[in-house]
Parts: C-alpha cells; structure tokens; sequence
C-alpha cells in the first residue's frame, strides 16, 4: 500500500474530499429538448430523401413491375432499358444538355450582375432616382404586360425566336430577388463607402472591392436560386424555340412526356395491341437525368445557403439559431429539397 505525502505548505483536504474527487464521474443529461428536435428534422430529412430514393428505384425497374407492383425503395425486376429508350439518339440528350447548361451559366451570371448592381443602386439613401426606379422596379409584383404583349415584343420586335437570348431575357430582372438583395445591401456599414470615397475609390470600385466580396452569401443564395430557375425552365422554349437543336433539357424531357402520353392513348387500337408504352419507367430516369447537374450546383454554394436563407430577418442572431436547432440536418433537408422542386 503507497501513502501520498502532503508537500509542505500545501492545504490539507477535508475527509472524503479525495473519495468524492476520485468516485465515478457523473452521467451526462440528455436533453430531451434536442433529441425531439433531431428527430423531427430525421423525419422531414426522410420525407424529401425517400422519394428521389423511390424516382431512382423506380428509373431502374421494369415497366411491367412498376404497373403491377407500384413504386418502391428498392427497384424491381431491375432493368436499364427507361435509358436505354432515352438515349436512343445520345447526340440529342447531349445538344440539350449543352443548350440548358449555357443558358443556365450565362443566364445566371448576367441577371445576378444586373440585378445586384440595380439592389445596390437603390440601396444607396444618397442615390437621387432611389424612389422611383425603386417604385418601377416592384410595381411589376403587382402588374406587367401579360402573355400576348410579352410574346409580341420577343418575337416581332427583338426577334429572339430561337436564339439563348429567348431563354435569358425573360429572367434577367427578377424585382423579389433585387428587394432581398437590397435588404442585405442596406444592412452593410454605410462608414465602408464613406472610408473608400475618402481614399478616392469610384462607385464601380466601390461595388466591386467592398460590397460584393462582403456580399457573397446573399449573392451565392440568389445566383443558385436563379439557375433552378434558369435550369427547370420550359415554358420560354415553348413559347419561342421551334429549332430541335434549341431544345434545353427540360423541354426536350416535355417533348418526351408527351410523345409518350400520345403513345399510351393510342395503344388501345388494334394495331399496337401488343406495344406496352414505357411512360412511368422513363418518366422517373428523366426526373434523375434532370435533377443532376442541380444537385451538384447545391453542392458548390452550401455553405452559403443557411446564410443566405437569412437575408433581412434578423442576420446573424437567427442564423446561429438555425444552426444550433438544425445542425446538419438542415443541408440535408434544403439539398433534397431543391432535388425535389425540380420535377415538381
């Protein structure tokens, strides 16, 4: 038995002191509170991750399966022939993916730049004309031209028809984008202008070397928000594109569809009798080819998108929350979200 020697000077300990120092160290709490929390957001996660899981199972399975057996997490008489059938004429699925990435990337490039010089502008209490291009600019929230104008001034007056421009102009000021940026734009320290005016800094320099590098998360927010836009559109090709080789990806998927439904209607007849239209296979492998690229642009801007879901709600005491409530899981819910939203 080893007996510890009290040093000179040092304090001596009450008995049972050193008993209670060196007994088993206390249990943690669980915190109920969080656990519920957690687990709230586990099952929302799921409901947005389960049906990419059953479009994915069900873009493998067998046409036969899918109409006997109905959709499931796991495929059923596995078969690659929905891509098959897609990809027939790989030249065009891929015309269409370059179509619908070029006027995603450029699209999304030149609305943000317009849109968040326009934000900055008449954020800006100095800016003389703040007032009405402010009023000019949501009064279209309210009222705008409607379909026929619209399509009268593409087509006869810019002559547009099948052409990018047709898939950029009409996106290229969105006013509920330019009001939440504007909002993050007001918020910033108007003393970082006067400081840049006062080093002989001009507006553009301004714009570029102070807002935008202090902006990042309200325009990565934005920009991912425009190229869902951009990337699910097919109604502006619809209305102007009569060229096969303009289809974008999503149209191209709707020209599709539609072959397909045609298909089905006419198989009741006599002559295709024995012709079993593959719609809801090749429906849910359109729905994977269509969201990929999405998914990956989500990838590049997460870590801005929490922030960003912020703007003009009360910034960072909010997002700290969300964070502490969400943790993780909230990248999980928004990635599977906008997965979802896109063949909504």
């Amino acid at each position: 038995m080893t007996y510890l020697a009290r040093q000179p000077g040092t304090p001596s300990l009450p008995f049972g002191a050193l008993k209670q120092s060196t007994g088993s160290p206390k249990k943690r709490r669980i915190n109920w509170l969080h656990v519920a929390i957690h687990a709230i957001m586990i099952a929302i996660t799921l409901t947005f991750v389960l049906p990419i899981v059953i479009v994915i199972a069900g873009s493998f399975s067998s046409e036969a399966a899918l109409v006997q057996y109905g959709y499931s997490v796991l495929p059923r008489q596995f078969t690659l022939y929905a891509y098959q059938y897609l990809l027939i004429d790989p030249s065009t699925i891929l015309n269409a993916y370059k179509v619908s990435i070029i006027s995603t990337i450029v699209g999304t490039a030149v609305s943000l730049t317009v849109m968040s010089m326009l934000a900055y502008a008449i954020s800006r209490k100095d800016f003389s004309f703040r007032k009405p291009i402010t009023f000019f600019t949501f009064f279209t929230l309210l009222f705008n031209g409607g379909l026929v104008a619209t399509y009268i001034w593409m087509t006869d007056v810019l002559n547009v028809q099948d052409s990018y421009v047709a898939y950029i102009l009409p996106y290229l000021c969105m006013p509920i984008y330019v009001l939440l940026l504007r909002t993050y734009f007001s918020q910033l320290p108007s003393e970082l202008v006067s400081a840049a005016k006062i080093d002989g800094a001009n507006e553009w320099q301004i714009f570029t070397r102070i807002i935008v590098p202090l902006s990042r998360p309200a325009l990565a927010t934005v920009g991912l928000l425009m190229a869902l836009v951009y990337w699910n559109d097919w109604w502006q090709p619809l209305l102007y594109v009569s060229n096969p080789s303009m289809y974008s990806l999503q149209y191209l998927l709707y020209e599709i569809t539609q072959s397909i439904y045609a298909l089905t209607q006419q198989s009741s007849s006599a002559d295709l009798a024995t012709i079993v239209p593959p719609s809801y296979s090749v429906q849910m492998a359109m729905a994977v080819i269509g969201i990929g690229p999405i998914i990956i642009a989500f990838l590049f801007t997460q870590r801005y998108f929490l922030r960003g879901l912020t703007l003009g709600v009360g910034g960072e005491l909010l997002e700290r929350r969300l964070q502490l409530l969400l943790g993780g899981v909230a990248q999980a819910v928004a990635l599977e979200k906008f997965a979802c939203l896109t063949w909504v």
